[in-house]
């Protein structure tokens, strides 16, 4: 199955219930602090049209939720791997563009 099948073909779809989900099926146990980045990262889809790739997802988090959580470190402690890819996932996004 081709990687942009994982993602969300309708926004609307996207529920806290659905991210969970997801989540499980990356190993990653959804709690609050995933959702508040998955809602940030939609807030960004919504004001841009496109899913934030790893550096504006830092920014848009450390705007919101301080420095210290806008780190690239504590955004793939929380989403291990290619955190941006998994957020636009679990946040019902398309993937972000220049995530391969």
């Amino acid at each position: 199955m081709p990687d942009d099948k994982k993602y969300l073909s309708k926004i609307p779809q996207w529920s806290t219930e659905n991210a969970t989900a997801l989540g499980l099926e990356q190993d990653i146990q959804v709690a609050d602090e995933h959702l508040e980045v998955l809602l940030l990262a939609r807030a960004f889809y919504g004001n841009y049209g496109f899913s934030p790739s790893m550096r504006p997802l830092c920014k848009t988090v450390a705007a919101s939720l301080g420095l210290d959580k806008g780190r690239s470190i504590y955004l793939n402690q929380l989403f291990p791997g290619s955190p941006a890819k998994i957020v636009a996932r679990l946040a019902g996004l398309p993937k972000p563009k220049n995530c391969l």
